[in-house]
Protein backbone atom coordinates (compact mmCIF):
# COMPACT_ATOMS: atom_id res chain seq x y z
CA UNK A 1 0.00 0.00 0.00
CA UNK A 2 1.07 3.56 -0.65
CA UNK A 3 1.67 5.92 2.23
CA UNK A 4 0.48 9.30 0.97
CA UNK A 5 2.08 12.41 2.41
CA UNK A 6 0.28 15.30 4.05
CA UNK A 7 -0.39 17.26 0.80
CA UNK A 8 -2.18 14.26 -0.71
CA UNK A 9 -4.07 13.54 2.50
CA UNK A 10 -5.10 17.18 2.80
CA UNK A 11 -6.24 17.26 -0.83
CA UNK A 12 -8.49 14.26 -0.20
CA UNK A 13 -9.74 15.79 3.05
CA UNK A 14 -10.67 18.99 1.21
CA UNK A 15 -12.63 16.96 -1.32
CA UNK A 16 -14.33 15.21 1.60
CA UNK A 17 -15.23 18.57 3.18
CA UNK A 18 -16.50 20.03 -0.11
CA UNK A 19 -18.29 17.00 -1.57
CA UNK A 20 -19.47 14.77 1.29
CA UNK A 21 -20.02 17.07 4.26
CA UNK A 22 -22.76 19.29 2.76
CA UNK A 23 -24.40 16.41 0.89
CA UNK A 24 -24.51 13.88 3.69
CA UNK A 25 -22.93 14.81 7.03
CA UNK A 26 -23.99 18.36 7.85
CA UNK A 27 -27.60 17.54 8.76
CA UNK A 28 -26.60 14.65 11.00
CA UNK A 29 -24.16 16.89 12.84
CA UNK A 30 -27.04 19.21 13.69
CA UNK A 31 -29.16 16.35 15.05
CA UNK A 32 -26.26 14.92 17.07
CA UNK A 33 -25.34 18.30 18.50
CA UNK A 34 -28.93 18.85 19.58
CA UNK A 35 -29.10 15.39 21.17
CA UNK A 36 -25.91 16.11 23.13
CA UNK A 37 -27.73 18.85 25.10
CA UNK A 38 -24.47 20.36 26.31
CA UNK A 39 -24.55 22.65 29.34
CA UNK A 40 -22.41 25.66 30.16
CA UNK A 41 -18.87 24.80 31.15
CA UNK A 42 -18.93 21.21 29.89
CA UNK A 43 -15.93 19.80 28.06
CA UNK A 44 -16.69 17.98 24.80
CA UNK A 45 -14.64 15.50 22.76
CA UNK A 46 -15.41 14.63 19.13
CA UNK A 47 -13.74 11.29 18.27
CA UNK A 48 -12.82 10.62 14.62
CA UNK A 49 -13.78 14.22 13.92
CA UNK A 50 -12.69 14.20 10.28
CA UNK A 51 -12.76 17.74 8.93
CA UNK A 52 -14.63 18.79 12.04
CA UNK A 53 -18.23 19.31 10.97
CA UNK A 54 -19.65 17.99 14.26
CA UNK A 55 -17.16 19.78 16.50
CA UNK A 56 -17.81 23.04 14.60
CA UNK A 57 -21.56 22.60 14.91
CA UNK A 58 -21.28 22.00 18.66
CA UNK A 59 -18.95 24.97 19.16
CA UNK A 60 -21.39 27.28 17.33
CA UNK A 61 -24.48 25.96 19.10
CA UNK A 62 -23.02 25.85 22.59
CA UNK A 63 -20.84 28.93 22.85
CA UNK A 64 -20.73 28.53 26.63
CA UNK A 65 -19.19 25.05 26.46
CA UNK A 66 -16.05 24.76 28.56
CA UNK A 67 -14.03 23.37 25.64
CA UNK A 68 -14.47 21.51 22.37
CA UNK A 69 -11.75 19.09 21.27
CA UNK A 70 -11.64 17.24 17.96
CA UNK A 71 -9.49 14.14 17.55
CA UNK A 72 -8.62 12.26 14.37
CA UNK A 73 -5.86 9.92 13.25
CA UNK A 74 -5.58 11.52 9.81
CA UNK A 75 -3.38 14.65 9.65
CA UNK A 76 -4.98 15.73 6.38
CA UNK A 77 -8.41 15.81 8.00
CA UNK A 78 -7.00 17.81 10.90
CA UNK A 79 -5.29 20.31 8.60
CA UNK A 80 -8.63 21.08 6.95
CA UNK A 81 -10.39 21.17 10.34
CA UNK A 82 -7.83 23.66 11.63
CA UNK A 83 -8.31 25.88 8.60
CA UNK A 84 -12.10 25.80 9.09
CA UNK A 85 -12.14 26.49 12.84
CA UNK A 86 -8.77 27.48 14.35
CA UNK A 87 -10.39 28.15 17.73
CA UNK A 88 -11.15 24.48 18.37
CA UNK A 89 -8.52 22.22 19.94
CA UNK A 90 -7.67 19.75 17.14
CA UNK A 91 -5.50 16.80 18.15
CA UNK A 92 -4.09 13.82 16.29
CA UNK A 93 -4.67 10.49 17.98
CA UNK A 94 -6.01 6.96 17.79
CA UNK A 95 -9.60 6.32 18.87
CA UNK A 96 -8.51 2.98 20.30
CA UNK A 97 -5.89 4.63 22.52
CA UNK A 98 -7.16 8.10 23.32
CA UNK A 99 -4.38 10.48 24.49
CA UNK A 100 -6.41 11.76 27.44
CA UNK A 101 -6.58 10.93 31.12
CA UNK A 102 -9.54 9.14 32.66
CA UNK A 103 -12.59 11.33 33.33
CA UNK A 104 -11.46 14.22 31.10
CA UNK A 105 -14.73 15.07 29.33
CA UNK A 106 -18.39 15.61 30.14
CA UNK A 107 -19.61 14.66 26.66
CA UNK A 108 -18.00 12.38 24.05
CA UNK A 109 -19.45 12.23 20.56
CA UNK A 110 -18.50 10.35 17.40
CA UNK A 111 -20.15 10.67 14.00
CA UNK A 112 -19.67 7.88 11.43
CA UNK A 113 -16.38 6.68 12.86
CA UNK A 114 -17.30 3.58 14.86
CA UNK A 115 -17.74 1.27 11.85
CA UNK A 116 -14.33 2.23 10.47
CA UNK A 117 -12.26 1.40 13.56
CA UNK A 118 -10.31 -1.89 13.57
CA UNK A 119 -11.81 -2.61 17.00
CA UNK A 120 -15.07 -0.74 17.60
CA UNK A 121 -15.33 -2.34 21.05
CA UNK A 122 -11.95 -0.98 22.12
CA UNK A 123 -12.83 2.47 20.77
CA UNK A 124 -16.05 2.47 22.80
CA UNK A 125 -14.14 1.44 25.91
CA UNK A 126 -11.76 4.34 25.39
CA UNK A 127 -14.56 6.84 24.86
CA UNK A 128 -16.24 5.61 28.03
CA UNK A 129 -12.93 5.75 29.95
CA UNK A 130 -12.39 9.45 29.28
CA UNK A 131 -15.97 10.33 30.29
CA UNK A 132 -16.60 11.89 33.68
CA UNK A 133 -19.23 10.49 36.01
CA UNK A 134 -22.72 11.26 34.69
CA UNK A 135 -21.14 12.10 31.36
CA UNK A 136 -22.89 11.40 28.05
CA UNK A 137 -21.68 9.29 25.14
CA UNK A 138 -23.36 9.76 21.74
CA UNK A 139 -22.48 7.85 18.59
CA UNK A 140 -23.98 8.07 15.09
CA UNK A 141 -23.79 5.22 12.56
CA UNK A 142 -25.46 4.57 9.24
CA UNK A 143 -28.18 1.95 8.95
CA UNK A 144 -27.46 -1.12 6.80
CA UNK A 145 -26.80 -0.55 3.11
CA UNK A 146 -29.94 -2.52 2.27
CA UNK A 147 -31.85 0.43 3.74
CA UNK A 148 -29.97 2.87 1.48
CA UNK A 149 -30.72 1.69 -2.09
CA UNK A 150 -28.78 4.52 -3.77
CA UNK A 151 -25.52 3.46 -2.12
CA UNK A 152 -26.31 -0.19 -2.71
CA UNK A 153 -26.63 0.68 -6.41
CA UNK A 154 -23.32 2.55 -6.36
CA UNK A 155 -21.63 -0.36 -4.60
CA UNK A 156 -22.76 -2.61 -7.45
CA UNK A 157 -21.45 -0.10 -10.02
CA UNK A 158 -18.00 0.01 -8.42
CA UNK A 159 -17.94 -3.78 -8.10
CA UNK A 160 -18.88 -4.24 -11.75
CA UNK A 161 -16.79 -1.49 -13.34
CA UNK A 162 -13.71 -1.47 -11.09
CA UNK A 163 -13.39 -4.47 -8.78
CA UNK A 164 -15.60 -6.35 -6.29
CA UNK A 165 -13.27 -5.22 -3.51
CA UNK A 166 -14.00 -1.56 -4.33
CA UNK A 167 -17.72 -2.24 -4.23
CA UNK A 168 -17.21 -3.90 -0.86
CA UNK A 169 -15.22 -0.90 0.38
CA UNK A 170 -18.23 1.33 -0.26
CA UNK A 171 -20.32 -0.93 1.97
CA UNK A 172 -17.99 -0.60 4.98
CA UNK A 173 -19.57 2.61 6.35
CA UNK A 174 -22.90 0.74 6.52
CA UNK A 175 -21.54 -2.32 8.32
CA UNK A 176 -22.96 -1.52 11.79
CA UNK A 177 -26.56 -0.94 10.82
CA UNK A 178 -27.95 -3.86 12.85
CA UNK A 179 -29.20 -2.36 16.13
CA UNK A 180 -28.94 -5.71 17.91
CA UNK A 181 -25.28 -5.88 16.94
CA UNK A 182 -24.79 -2.33 18.16
CA UNK A 183 -26.41 -3.05 21.53
CA UNK A 184 -24.22 -6.14 21.92
CA UNK A 185 -21.15 -4.08 21.03
CA UNK A 186 -21.88 -1.55 23.76
CA UNK A 187 -22.52 -4.33 26.29
CA UNK A 188 -19.26 -6.07 25.36
CA UNK A 189 -17.46 -2.75 25.91
CA UNK A 190 -18.85 -2.60 29.45
CA UNK A 191 -21.41 0.11 28.67
CA UNK A 192 -25.07 -0.23 29.58
CA UNK A 193 -27.41 -0.89 26.66
CA UNK A 194 -27.67 2.37 24.72
CA UNK A 195 -30.76 4.29 23.85
CA UNK A 196 -31.21 4.12 20.09
CA UNK A 197 -33.04 6.66 17.99
CA UNK A 198 -33.25 6.26 14.22
CA UNK A 199 -33.72 9.32 12.06
CA UNK A 200 -33.77 9.85 8.32
CA UNK A 201 -31.80 12.58 6.63
CA UNK A 202 -31.96 13.53 2.97
CA UNK A 203 -28.74 13.12 1.00
CA UNK A 204 -28.44 15.61 -1.85
CA UNK A 205 -25.89 15.56 -4.67
CA UNK A 206 -25.87 17.85 -7.68
CA UNK A 207 -25.88 14.82 -9.98
CA UNK A 208 -24.71 11.25 -10.45
CA UNK A 209 -21.20 12.36 -11.35
CA UNK A 210 -20.95 14.43 -8.16
CA UNK A 211 -22.14 11.51 -6.03
CA UNK A 212 -19.57 9.19 -7.61
CA UNK A 213 -16.77 11.73 -7.25
CA UNK A 214 -17.61 12.32 -3.60
CA UNK A 215 -16.32 8.82 -2.83
CA UNK A 216 -13.71 8.64 -5.60
CA UNK A 217 -12.07 11.93 -4.59
CA UNK A 218 -13.15 12.39 -0.97
CA UNK A 219 -12.89 8.96 0.58
CA UNK A 220 -11.38 6.21 -1.58
CA UNK A 221 -7.82 7.66 -1.52
CA UNK A 222 -7.81 7.24 2.27
CA UNK A 223 -8.41 3.52 1.61
CA UNK A 224 -5.59 3.51 -0.98
CA UNK A 225 -8.08 3.23 -3.87
CA UNK A 226 -7.03 5.35 -6.83
CA UNK A 227 -8.96 5.37 -10.10
CA UNK A 228 -7.69 6.75 -13.41
CA UNK A 229 -9.79 9.11 -15.52
CA UNK A 230 -11.03 6.50 -18.05
CA UNK A 231 -12.22 4.32 -15.16
CA UNK A 232 -13.90 7.31 -13.50
CA UNK A 233 -15.70 8.11 -16.76
CA UNK A 234 -16.91 4.50 -16.96
CA UNK A 235 -18.12 4.60 -13.36
CA UNK A 236 -19.98 7.87 -13.96
CA UNK A 237 -21.65 6.51 -17.10
CA UNK A 238 -22.91 3.49 -15.15
CA UNK A 239 -23.89 5.68 -12.18
CA UNK A 240 -26.06 7.86 -14.42
CA UNK A 241 -28.18 4.81 -15.18
CA UNK A 242 -28.07 3.22 -11.71
CA UNK A 243 -29.09 6.44 -9.93
CA UNK A 244 -31.91 7.39 -12.30
CA UNK A 245 -34.59 6.33 -9.73
CA UNK A 246 -33.19 8.95 -7.35
CA UNK A 247 -33.02 11.84 -9.82
CA UNK A 248 -35.29 14.81 -9.16
CA UNK A 249 -36.94 16.99 -11.77
CA UNK A 250 -34.14 19.47 -11.19
CA UNK A 251 -31.55 16.82 -12.05
CA UNK A 252 -30.16 16.40 -8.55
CA UNK A 253 -29.77 13.03 -6.86
CA UNK A 254 -31.70 12.85 -3.60
CA UNK A 255 -32.54 9.96 -1.28
CA UNK A 256 -33.25 9.14 2.35
CA UNK A 257 -30.51 7.81 4.60
CA UNK A 258 -31.47 6.19 7.93
CA UNK A 259 -29.04 6.97 10.75
CA UNK A 260 -28.89 5.43 14.23
CA UNK A 261 -27.99 7.76 17.12
CA UNK A 262 -26.92 5.81 20.18
CA UNK A 263 -26.68 7.40 23.62
CA UNK A 264 -25.40 6.14 26.94
CA UNK A 265 -24.66 7.76 30.29
CA UNK A 266 -21.75 6.98 32.59
CA UNK A 267 -23.10 6.05 35.99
Amino acid sequence: MNNPGLPELEQTARAYEERLVPALFQDVAGHLAEAANIHAGQDVLDVACGTGVLARTIARRYETAGSVTGLDLNPGMLAVAQSQAPGIDWQQGDAESLPFQDHSFDVVVSQFGLMLFPSPELALQEMYRVLRKKGALLVAVFDSINRVPAYKAMSAVFARVVDPAVGQALQLPFSLGDTRKLTSLFTSAGISAPGIRTLEITARFQGAREMALADIKGWFPFADIQLDEPTIDSVVAEAELALEPFRTDAGTIEFQVPVHILSAAKL
